[in-house]
C-alpha cells in the first residue's frame, strides 16, 4: 500500500503537538504539585502522559486508517489543581483509578453513556467556567506587585489572538522563560537532558477522594473532552468504532494511573488539525498525520526531565500568569456555552459560582455541589426539558 508520508502531514501533526502541549504543560504542572508530586514524580507524570498519548495516537490512528488524537484532559488538570491539595498524593492516584473504572464502565454500557448526555452542556461548561475562574482572576491579581509583567502577557494575549492564536501560547512560553531570566538574574536556566523514569505511586482508595476527585474527573473529561472529540471526528465525516478506542483509553489510564496518568481522552482542537482539508487532499491518507502526532507526543515524554527543571525555576508569578493567560480561551468558551440557552442560565449561574466558591462539605468538593445543585435546579424549572425530550417535540422542519 503506498501511503507514503508528506510534509503536509508531518507539519500538521507536529503542529497539534506544539499547540497541545504548549497550551497546558504548566496546567499540568500544577496539577502534580497541587497533588504534592516531588519533582520524580512530576517527571514521571508528563513521560507516562506522553506515553500515553503517543502509543494511543499510533495505534489508533494506523488500526483505523484515521488520525485519531488523543490527549490528556486540560479540564481535568485545572479541576485537579483546585481539589486535589486537599488529599495525600495516594488517595487522588486511587481517585485517577475510580475515573478511569468509570470510563471503562462508561465505554462499554450504552446505557450509562446516554445517561451522561442527558446533563445538560450548559452545567458541564458553567461547572468548568467556576473552576476556571479563580486561575484567570490571578492573572489581574498578579499586576498589584507586577504591574508591568502582567501588562506585558495581556498585550500578547490580545495581539496573539488576532495575528498569531496557532503559536500564541508558544510565544508565551518564550516571553516566560525570559521573564523568568529577569526575575531572577545570575541563576542559569537549566538545558540538560536525561532519559525519564517512571515512579509508581501505591494508591489509596477512599470514599472522600472517589467523589470530589475521582467522579468529576470522570465526568468533566466525558463531557469536555470525549463527547467534542466524537463531534469533531463526525464533523469530517470519520466514524472509528469509538467505543473500542474509549475502552482503549480507559485501559491506558488505570495503568498509568499509579504513574501519573491522571486522565486520557479523546482531543478536539488538536485533532481538528489533523483533520483539515490541508493535510492531504485524500481523506483517507489523513491518518499520517495522526501517526506523526503520536512521534511527537512519544518525544515530549522523552525530553520530560528537561520541561519539568525549566518550569521549576520559573517564579510563581510567572507560572501563574502563563496558566490564566491559557486557560482564557477556554473560560470564555466555557461562558458563552454555558448562558447561551435562557431557560438554563439560571442554573448554570448557581454551578459557576458554586463551582468557584471553594466550598467542601461532607468531603465533597465545590465543583461536585455546583453540578449537583444545577441539576435540583432544572428540575425545579418549569420551561426546562431534557435534550431528548427537547428532540422529540421539535418539527423535521425547524
Amino acid at each position: 500500500m503506498d501511503n507514503p508520508l508528506k510534509l503536509s502531514h508531518v507539519a500538521a501533526g507536529l503542529t497539534a503537538v506544539i499547540v497541545g502541549y504548549s497550551s497546558s504543560v504548566v496546567i499540568v504542572i500544577e496539577a502534580a504539585r497541587q497533588a504534592g508530586a516531588s519533582e520524580a514524580q512530576l517527571i514521571s507524570w508528563l513521560f507516562v502522559l506522553g506515553l500515553a498519548m503517543g502509543i494511543s495516537c499510533l495505534y489508533f490512528s494506523f488500526k483505523f486508517r484515521m488520525p485519531i488524537i488523543t490527549a490528556w484532559s486540560t479540564p481535568g488538570a485545572v479541576f485537579l489543581i483546585s481539589t486535589a491539595g486537599e488529599f495525600s498524593l495516594a488517595e487522588v492516584t486511587g481517585a485517577f483509578i475510580v475515573a478511569g473504572l468509570l470510563s471503562l464502565l462508561a465505554a462499554r454500557s450504552k446505557q450509562l453513556m446516554r445517561g451522561i448526555e442527558r446533563i445538560p452542556p450548559a452545567l458541564s461548561a458553567a461547572m468548568l467556567a467556576g473552576i476556571l475562574l479563580p486561575y484567570c482572576l490571578g492573572v489581574f491579581s498578579s499586576a498589584q506587585e507586577y504591574p508591568i509583567l502582567a501588562l506585558i502577557f495581556i498585550a500578547i494575549y490580545l495581539l496573539g489572538s488576532r495575528w498569531f492564536a496557532r503559536y500564541l501560547m508558544l510565544v508565551l512560553l518564550v516571553i516566560a522563560a525570559l521573564a523568568a531570566v529577569y526575575l531572577r538574574p545570575g541563576e542559569s536556566m537549566p538545558m540538560q537532558f536525561s532519559l525519564p523514569a517512571l515512579e509508581w505511586v501505591m494508591p489509596a482508595f477512599s470514599l472522600a477522594s472517589a467523589v470530589s476527585i475521582g467522579v468529576p474527573l470522570f465526568l468533566i473529561t466525558t463531557l469536555s473532552q470525549n463527547l467534542p472529540g466524537i463531534s469533531i471526528q463526525h464533523s469530517h465525516n470519520y466514524q472509528p468504532d469509538n467505543r473500542f478506542v474509549l475502552t482503549g483509553l480507559a485501559l491506558l489510564q488505570l495503568l498509568s494511573a499509579p504513574f501519573g496518568g491522571f486522565m486520557i481522552n479523546l482531543a478536539a482542537i488538536t485533532a481538528a488539525i489533523c483533520m483539515a482539508d490541508n493535510v492531504d487532499e485524500d481523506p483517507a491518507k489523513r491518518y499520517l498525520a495522526g501517526a506523526v502526532a503520536g512521534g511527537g507526543y512519544l518525544l515530549a515524554g522523552l525530553f520530560a526531565v528537561t520541561i519539568t527543571l525549566l518550569f521549576l525555576q520559573m517564579p510563581a508569578v510567572v507560572t501563574s500568569l502563563l496558566a490564566g493567560i491559557a486557560l482564557l480561551s477556554t473560560l470564555q468558551s466555557s461562558l458563552l456555552r454555558g448562558f447561551e440557552d435562557p431557560p438554563l442560565r439560571q442554573s448554570a449561574l448557581l454551578t459557576l459560582l458554586c463551582s468557584a466558591s471553594g466550598l467542601t462539605l461532607l468531603g465533597i468538593s465545590a465543583p461536585v455541589w455546583g453540578l449537583l445543585i444545577g441539576i435540583i435546579t432544572l428540575w425545579l424549572h418549569p420551561h426546562w426539558q431534557t435534550p431528548a425530550a427537547n428532540a422529540k417535540n421539535s418539527t423535521p422542519n425547524q
